[in-house]
């Protein structure tokens, strides 16, 4: 059961690390790698999906204001993976499985925040839009299994 809960963090800890991560300083090289994809993803997205002005402007604040509630969060997986490094070294098992946890935790909780404020734009769709969205999440999840698989 541990073994399994400590599996999950170390999962869920990497999922959430690839999908947060993100430096305050867009001029080192790591910051720049890390939000370039995400803005073409956007902004391939927005086309795609022949967003208006106002539903761009509604995302924009969705998204920015998701950002600014998940900034604690994503600070405490900061500490947190640093604490975690520091246990490592110190070989203290202990500490490391209840930092573990404590990771997991966070991640399911910036999971959560990442996951409804995608919902709440979803919800500024037409149903054509939608069911483009639908498309486009499909398309690429079956790039993501074949990627997987071979």
């Amino acid at each position: 059961m541990k073994r399994n809960l400590i599996t999950f963090a170390a999962i869920a800890a990497f999922a959430a690390a690839m999908g947060f991560a993100q430096t305050t300083d867009p001029a080192e090289p790591q910051a720049r790698a890390a939000v370039k994809p995400r803005a073409t993803l956007r902004h391939r997205m927005v086309q795609a999906l022949d967003l208006t002005d106002a539903q761009k402007q509604q995302a924009k604040t969705i998204f920015q204001q998701a950002r600014q509630n998940a900034q604690p969060l994503r600070q405490e997986l900061k500490q947190n993976r640093q604490s975690l490094a520091a246990a490592a070294k110190a070989n203290d098992t202990a500490q490391i499985r209840q930092l573990a946890t404590q990771q997991g935790n966070v991640m399911g909780q910036l999971a959560a925040a990442r996951t409804q404020a995608m919902a709440k734009f979803y919800a500024t769709l037409t149903p054509e839009q939608r069911a483009k969205a639908d498309r486009i999440q499909q398309r690429t999840q079956q790039r993501l299994a074949q990627r997987k698989n071979g």
